[in-house]
């Protein structure tokens, strides 16, 4: 049980670890701001800006360009406008999915009133901060703190220790309790629970070998917006040399 949530939540959650997995060998090492007027991408490449009708600053010089280095500057600042909010959507509507898959998991093998339930709302409101600290929506703008990169895993699975460890204990009390209730010799007793706990194990791998793909591709449809992104990036740069 505790194996196929940890796979499930970190797939999701970790939107940039996943595109890792998929042999995704972009590494990005810049922040990028998104607002109205401009976009801003700045760290070891330099500081780089760029308005929607492409005019293009860098390290605060204003650069003269032609008709192509500004049609180059016009379409990465639109792709970086669709990518990164396309992400941080994308990713908080697979969160959801996998909560959801969880609940329906738990409804059907312990209840609508499983305590378990309500350690998964909280453990969706805790990863949902993580995809914050990375793309992070502000009233005026869009962010991507690529430091955050270094600790989301790490502390994603924090988080998810954190929790199994009361839902696996939930999930033996409440089926412990059933038990209880009807009675009986106490050895049945004990392996009617571990049953119980073996079949929702089954249950949730069942469920994920009908889910991986789907979160997979997704996986490498973020691969495949990351790359192309800094593709343009270094084409653009190569560009204005």
């Amino acid at each position: 049980m505790l194996r196929i949530i940890l796979i499930i939540c970190t797939l999701l959650m970790a939107t940039f670890v996943v595109a890792k997995e998929h042999q995704c060998s972009v590494n990005l090492k810049d922040d990028i701001i998104i607002t109205k007027q401009q976009i801003q991408v700045k760290g070891a490449s330099g500081n780089l800006q760029i308005t929607p009708d492409g005019e293009v600053t860098f390290n605060n010089k204003v650069l003269p360009l032609t008709p192509m280095q500004r049609e180059h500057a016009v379409a990465y600042q639109s792709v970086v406008r669709a990518n990164l909010p396309w992400i941080k959507q994308h990713t908080e509507q697979k969160l959801v999915e996998a909560k959801q898959i969880l609940d329906n998991l738990v409804i059907r093998v312990m209840g609508q009133n499983s305590q378990v339930r309500n350690r998964l709302n909280t453990l969706k409101q805790n990863l949902d901060k993580q995809i914050d600290k990375v793309i992070e929506q502000r009233a005026d703008s869009l962010i991507f703190h690529h430091q955050q990169l270094k600790t989301i895993e790490a502390d994603s699975r924090i988080l998810l220790n954190e929790s199994l460890g009361g839902i696996l204990q939930d999930s033996i009390n409440e089926m412990g309790r059933k038990q209880l209730l009807t009675g009986g010799d106490a050895n049945q007793s004990l392996q009617n629970l571990l049953g119980g706990l073996s079949g929702l194990q089954q249950d949730l791998e069942l469920e994920w070998k009908k889910q991986e793909n789907n979160f997979r591709q997704f996986g490498q449809q973020v691969c495949h917006k990351i790359a192309h992104m800094e593709q343009l990036r270094i084409d653009l740069l190569n560009k204005l040399k």
